[in-house]
């Protein structure tokens, strides 16, 4: 092996695994169009979109393509009422989706059905899976992770959608890759990674492995927030003004002179607990104030039902609803017939299109800077035409919750803009949109030697 050939080795490629499909008849703006071309040959692929990006329209297109390709069903898996928001979508767009409810299927068809029914997904059926909201596949033991892995090792096409795997989550980056087959978990943490210290639990990049992570991540999965991202125009794309109100509450609880400020997670865990009747009081207030729709968040179940019963018009969605139930009452708000909504964010903060809200309320928040960042996405979104308003309310004791939300928001703003930029020229070079440029080495001169040496 010669040095130029170790050299090949050493860097990261493609093995396209799919094929070539004309997607003219999709209505996909150029940015969709080309993402999704660059999936289907791409086989086994991410697509990690901002909300609003038109995830629902390339999986249907992607899926169609597969199920046309193979003559075989495909299946999309899609948490709880995103199904039947799904099937609605593929009616707008002319791609027919049905429910799969379990039993034998045949035919170039696609199916969808909820990460509940897992279970009874008979794998073998589909030559290909869509993953909505992928970022279920979080946790190196997780049971929704390990059953996916499992069961559709061998389905020849797979596509893994969600709009945020955090960039720096490079556990859940692992999960994805090896939902797809391109690399196991373990294997990325071996060539990338090394432990934080003296905390096995924690991993960090290598430092001269940094640019080269993030190109192996182009040679599968895109990331893009923006059309502009990858050079493509931003004109249908802009977002509304997100105006935040916080609304901070005095509990009365002092040690002596001054409120006690709660410094850690237990501590503000027992703060919210402290607070749970004034929160939800002034949470009600507002939100009886609202013309027109409002989502209502909360994180305990004494806070969902207080306000389940302060709020007029108020319809509560709870984890221990029967499937349909809350189906039902989450469309309902789509559909405009629910005009507020009360649930917790790790219930209801995934894969809905509520773009038809501009109004939220949160009853305090939780540390989670995912579950925040989703639940707002609900209405703040690309094409929403209103300036979205979050109504934040919380008491003195809790400390700078909002704080280190909007700190953690940042940190990954700057990461996956980081991100985006290193992987941009191999994502650009993938969707065929752009190739490396290279200087030619043209030896057409003769090398003059001194007479001395002669």
């Amino acid at each position: 092996m010669n040095y130029s050939e170790f050299i090949k080795r050493k860097s990261f490629s493609a093995t396209p695994t799919g094929f070539d499909a004309d997607l003219k008849e999709y209505p996909l703006f150029d940015y969709q169009h080309d993402i999704c071309r660059w999936a289907l040959m791409r086989g086994r692929s991410a697509i990690f979109a901002e909300t609003g990006l038109g995830k629902t329209l390339m999986q249907l297109a992607w899926a169609d393509q597969v199920a046309r390709k193979t003559g075989l069903p495909v299946i999309i898996l899609a948490p709880l009422a995103v199904s039947d928001q799904t099937i609605a979508e593929g009616k707008r767009f002319g791609i027919h989706v049905d429910k799969y409810t379990f039993t034998d299927v045949f035919g170039p068809h696609i199916y969808i059905t909820n990460y509940e029914q897992l279970h009874n997904v008979d794998a073998a059926q589909f030559s290909g899976v869509v993953l909505d909201e992928s970022s279920i596949l979080k946790g190196m033991n997780g049971k929704i992770r390990q059953q996916c892995t499992d069961m559709f090792a061998m389905t020849p096409y797979r596509l893994s959608c969600t709009a945020t795997p955090s960039p720096n989550d490079f556990m859940e980056l692992g999960t994805q890759s090896e939902f797809l087959g391109i690399m196991s978990q373990v294997e990325m943490l071996a060539m990338f990674f090394i432990h934080d210290g003296s905390d096995t639990s924690k991993w960090r990049l290598k430092g001269h492995g940094k640019r080269k992570f993030f190109e192996w991540l182009a040679t599968w999965a895109v990331f893009i927030s923006k059309p502009s991202d990858l050079g493509y125009d931003d004109s249908a794309h802009e977002l509304p003004p997100l105006v935040f109100h916080e609304h901070v509450i005095e509990s009365g609880i002092t040690d002596g002179l001054f409120a006690p400020i709660a410094m850690g997670l237990l501590d503000r865990n027992s703060a919210r607990r402290d607070t749970v009747d004034a929160r939800v009081a002034e949470a009600a207030m507002i939100a009886n104030g609202i013309d027109g729709q409002c989502l209502i968040w909360c994180h305990l179940n004494d806070e969902s039902q207080a306000l389940a019963k302060l709020i007029h018009e108020a319809v509560e969605v709870t984890g221990s609803d029967d499937h349909d139930v809350k189906s039902s009452r989450l469309l309902g708000f789509s559909t405009g017939e629910v005009k507020k909504i009360v649930s917790k964010p790790k219930i209801a903060g995934f894969g809905m299109n509520w773009q038809n809200c501009n109004s939220m309320v949160f009853v305090g928040l939780s540390d989670s800077w995912e579950q925040f960042y989703q639940a707002v996405r609900r209405c703040w979104r690309y094409g929403q035409k209103k300036p979205v308003h979050v109504h934040i309310v919380s008491a003195d004791i809790e400390g700078g919750v909002l704080a280190n939300i909007k700190r953690k928001e940042q940190q990954h703003k700057k990461l996956k803009a980081e991100m985006i930029e290193v992987m941009r020229d191999k994502t650009l070079a993938q969707l065929g949109k752009s190739s490396q440029e290279k200087a030619i080495y043209n030896n057409d001169q003769k090398m003059g030697v001194p007479s001395w040496v002669a």
